[in-house]
């Protein structure tokens, strides 16, 4: 359970403080984009910086894992939105048809690298807690390309239709339906990375996916389907749908997702000796079904000051998940490859009763004319109490209990 909030500045309004570089970096439809997001922490209890996708673990207190205690002051890199470089490809091809595609990765600021969340978890294998740095699984696991990278084409009549690695149908939804945008320092939704994998935070993005978007007039849909296969998230097939509709304020999404085969690594300080002695990640492997509502409102107050343009907006947010995990269908191999090359051993039966888990969340955002915003949060997560292992150190089951069991927030 949570609440949190930020402020941010979007335009200071100085007439002397000029930006050197121009609006746009655009030549023949080609863009060139980046952000560089670094800041300051201090933790009352965490860890010590490591290779995790957002460089601290901003959120240490839950059920699953263990802290050490220490108070952690330090600069520390994508609190509020993911460190990345990129390329964007916009460009008419004739007959009302525009060729589309996007390229970008996500990379630690402070140190140069690519984000490797997978290096994070596995420099931690066997360590004591208290010698364990920060880590954290996620889909960017060291890939050239980390985020997305795809191509296709757009038409204002007949939709868009995309190939290739591409961001979850329920990522796209839960980004534009966060209060907090899924900064990685102030939601849940962002720094947790489940909700977005449909319950595996390592099938938040499909590898190896096709995608189609259309519109008409206040009403949306979109279909997405994943092959997935090995050096990707998932190990099966997926497929999804969207549907919702924007009108004036108001727009509503709904997603429907079910994924075969999905890669959880496990939390490392739950390996046993032959686990660690072996230097792979553990993953258990499942099939999930996620369901989700999600929707926001807009009020416009007016009172824009001349210099500024529009008034002030408020935007009301709210939504839920709901996730449903069991063993796979078709058992994975005991060994694969999940994104970024990295071998996982794998575990076919770690559910023997559904893993179920929701999310909700509500917030606010204040957006005045001068380009200030402020935005109040608050998240959510229930899970089940389900039957886990049936392996030979806990034959029939194990309870794994965490029933409405509060998600805590950083201090």
């Amino acid at each position: 359970m949570g609440c949190v909030s930020a402020a941010q500045a979007a335009d200071l309004g100085v007439d002397s403080l000029k930006d050197p570089l121009p609006d746009t970096l655009t030549y023949q439809g080609v863009t060139v984009y980046g952000t560089i997001d670094v800041g300051y922490a201090y933790q009352t209890n965490g860890r010590p910086l490591g290779g995790i996708v957002s460089n601290l673990e901003y959120i240490p207190f839950n059920a699953t894992r263990n802290f050490t205690g220490q108070s952690i002051s330090t600069l520390t890199a994508s609190g509020l939105q993911q460190s990345n470089i990129g390329v964007k490809i916009e460009e008419g091809i004739g007959l009302g048809w525009t060729a589309i595609g996007k390229l970008d990765t996500g990379f630690n600021p402070l140190t140069g690298e690519l984000d490797d969340g997978c290096r994070s978890m596995k420099e931690n294998i066997g360590k004591p807690v208290s010698q364990q740095t920060s880590s954290g699984d996620t889909s960017r696991c060291g890939q050239a390309l980390n985020g997305v990278a795809y191509g296709g084409v757009s038409n204002a009549a007949y939709g868009t239709l995309t190939v290739g690695r591409q961001n979850s149908l329920q990522l796209d939804a839960i980004g534009t339906y966060d209060p907090m945008a899924l900064s990685y320092a102030f939601s849940f939704l962002g720094v947790n990375g489940a909700d977005g994998g449909s319950g595996s935070t390592q099938a938040a993005r499909w590898d190896n996916s096709v995608k189609y978007q259309y519109a008409y007039g206040p009403v949306h849909a979109a279909a997405m389907y994943s092959n997935g296969g090995e050096d990707t998230g998932t190990l099966g097939t997926d497929y999804a749908f969207n549907a919702g509709i924007n009108y004036k304020g108001l727009s509503v999404d709904g997603v429907y997702t079910k994924e075969h085969g999905a890669v959880n690594i496990k939390n490392i300080d739950s390996y046993n000796a032959a686990q660690i002695a072996a230097g792979n990640l553990v993953a258990n492997i499942s099939d999930d079904e996620t369901w989700s509502l999600m929707g926001k409102y807009t009020f416009e107050l007016g009172g824009g000051f001349k210099d500024y343009g529009p008034g002030d907006k408020v935007t009301l947010f709210a939504g839920y998940t709901h996730v449903n995990q069991t063993n796979p269908s078709s058992a994975a191999p005991l060994t694969a490859v999940t994104n970024g090359g990295y071998v996982v051993s794998t575990i076919n039966d770690a559910f023997q009763t559904a893993k179920v888990f929701d999310f909700y969340w509500t917030g606010a955002k204040y957006a005045l004319a001068s380009g200030w915003s402020f935005t109040g949060a608050y998240y959510h997560a229930d899970q089940n109490s389900y039957v886990a292992d049936s392996g030979p150190c806990t034959k029939g089951g194990a309870s794994a209990s965490l029933n409405r069991v509060p998600i805590k927030r950083m201090p």
